[in-house]
């Protein structure tokens, strides 16, 4: 069987109201669904931990999932966050040193785009910055970017908002 959205939100929206049976046969669907999601996106090799992933974390976020809204984008949303969590921890391990060979063309767009987002972070509060650039930039987590800060969780999250707030006002102005 492949469910379909509302046989999806149906078996959340049980599950949400504790119904076991409903909870189980949602987990085989969603698992399922995410196989053929994330086969086009990864390598085969490494569909089976990156699914088990997201499905830890869907059943992490399973309380915050609204039952009056699709249930698909919510789940592919979740895979897509867990897919990049992923892709930072490759790109950590295989470049946790900069190689110093390489040189960039002034011209690049990602030269540009690195000395634009650069000049934004230091036009905002150093603090919204520090914690923007670790969370949204080299992928820490709010508990990892507190304890590196010195920062609450709940401040580092604050800081975050009201820096990205501030930038895209002076994106806008601009």
């Amino acid at each position: 069987m492949i469910a379909n959205e509302e046989t999806l939100r149906h078996l959340m929206v049980k599950a949400q109201a504790g119904d076991k049976q409903c909870y189980s046969s949602l987990l085989v669907e969603s698992e399922k669904w995410l196989r053929r999601y994330f086969a086009r996106k990864i390598n085969p090799a490494a569909i089976d931990d990156l699914v088990q992933e997201t499905l830890i974390s869907l059943h992490r976020k399973r309380a915050s999932y609204d039952p009056t809204k699709a249930f698909l984008p919510w789940l592919a949303a979740i895979g897509r966050y867990r897919w990049i969590d992923s892709l930072r921890k490759i790109y950590r391990h295989e470049h946790g040193e900069l190689n110093e060979e390489l040189v960039a063309d002034p011209q690049d767009e990602t030269v540009s785009a690195k000395v634009s987002l650069e000049r934004l972070l230091g036009m905002i509060p150093e603090r919204q910055a520090e914690v923007i650039a670790k969370v949204k930039i080299e992928g820490f987590s709010i508990a990892e970017t507190a304890a590196m800060t010195g920062q609450s969780e709940s401040l580092v999250k604050v800081n975050i908002h009201r820096g990205l707030k501030k930038m895209s006002a002076l994106i806008e102005s601009e």
